[in-house]
């Protein structure tokens, strides 16, 4: 089991809500020519991968036979759209296609689960997916299909015990917990902005599993206004831990990068520097725990050129084994193509604070109760750690 591999298919950009909406395929499109240039995907043991569209048997894995009706209706004739299945609202608008575009996301997902599993290759990453918002029985916050738990299925199917999702997008991860809420085979955790200021106003720490799958939902809420120092403190303070104890055969991550400062949708202060941080957690914890098994996805990101292709280039870089200086310059010829097609000008840096190291406390030097961010880990570590046996002071 060595190598990695890229999920990629020019199709990808036909997910597209029409003009005015936060998610533009852009940003993909933007990504992918960023690691080009960067020269992540020119080595031996990367292969970027073609992909095929998930079949609709697939999808009924996860989603209602009557969600995946009304998709595959509107997107025959858009002007059909009711909002029923969350289809055509306007958060998640119809568009013609729709069911096609969103396949080939899940098709990505799906395939680069299976080589993961299966031994094919050691990690694999797929920016096109991440949709964690789309529930069983309808489309949400622009997510169409669940792509995430469409993966974590096969897996499960495929004879996985032990899987952990791990969500770092700033919104909470509902869908795929939703799908694995009463599945004690899978651990989602899930690092983002309190529900009570942020979209979709759930993923509280008391949530913690169903019935038959109790201490197996991780929510930490991190109060608006975090920033690098807090929310890498909030990860060290409870992932490592959660994830050790949980034992995984693999990991499934979601890399969301609207936590940065420069993201128009929320309320998070964390800069590019963070979430290539982050990255490298994330693979270590992997190798640490699940013999490298990884498998990486996009998610949310709404700033489409500052931000995201940046951020998901540092993960396609830890991916391929690659990491990005921070410090390294932005190619020039990606920073020509976006000045000739989109008439902007972008950073100069790959990372965002010119060389600055983040410091931030580890929670062993001690919890500061006075502190928002500290409150709230120390909310999550009560309400998961005693189910696991772990001291929520000390561990």
């Amino acid at each position: 089991m060595s190598g990695s591999w890229v999920m990629w298919d020019e199709r990808y950009t036909a997910y597209d809500f029409g003009p005015g909406h936060p998610m533009h395929p852009s940003r993909l499109d933007l990504t992918y020519r960023l690691a080009a240039a960067l020269g992540l995907l020119d080595h031996d043991d990367v292969t970027v991968v073609p992909v095929e569209p998930a079949r609709v048997a697939d999808l009924l894995t996860v989603h209602s036979p009557d969600h995946v009706t009304e998709v595959k209706k509107v997107s025959a004739d858009p002007s059909l759209a009711r909002g029923r299945h969350g289809v055509g609202t306007e958060d998640t608008p119809a568009f013609a296609g729709m069911h096609e575009a969103s396949s080939y996301g899940v098709g990505g997902t799906l395939a680069a689960c299976e080589a993961v599993w299966s031994g094919q290759v050691r990690r694999a990453v797929n920016i096109a997916g991440g949709m964690h918002h789309a529930m069983p029985e309808a489309s949400a916050g622009f997510c169409v299909y669940n792509d995430i738990a469409v993966g974590i299925k096969r897996m499960l199917d495929r004879g996985a015990e032990r899987v952990v999702y791990l969500d770092l997008d700033v919104h909470h991860g509902d869908g795929v917990e939703r799908v694995f809420w009463n599945d004690p085979r899978v651990l989602t955790v899930s690092l983002h902005e309190s529900g009570r200021a942020l979209f979709p106003g759930t993923g509280f720490p008391g949530d913690t599993g169903g019935p038959k799958a109790q201490d197996t939902a991780v929510n930490i809420a991190l109060p608006p206004g975090t920033g690098d120092e807090g929310w890498l403190r909030a990860y060290q303070a409870v992932v490592p831990t959660m994830v050790r104890a949980f034992n995984p055969q693999v990991i499934v991550s979601q890399h969301g990068c609207d936590c940065h400062y420069a993201d128009p949708l929320a309320h998070l202060t964390v800069s590019m520097e963070a979430l290539a941080v982050a990255c490298g957690w994330v693979a270590d914890l992997a190798e640490d725990t699940a013999e490298g098994r990884w498998v990486s996805l996009g998610g949310g990101g709404y700033e489409l050129i500052d931000v995201v292709p940046r951020a998901w280039a540092h993960l396609i870089g830890v991916v391929t084994g690659r990491p990005v200086d921070p410090a390294a310059p932005v190619p020039q010829s990606w920073r020509d193509y976006v000045r000739e097609v989109y008439g902007r000008e972008t950073p100069a840096l790959m990372g965002d604070r010119g060389g600055r190291p983040i410091r931030y406390g580890r929670w062993e030097d001690g919890y500061q109760p006075e502190d928002p961010v500290d409150s709230a880990i120390m909310a999550t570590r009560r309400a998961i750690f005693p189910g696991w046996g772990l001291d929520p002071y000390l561990d």
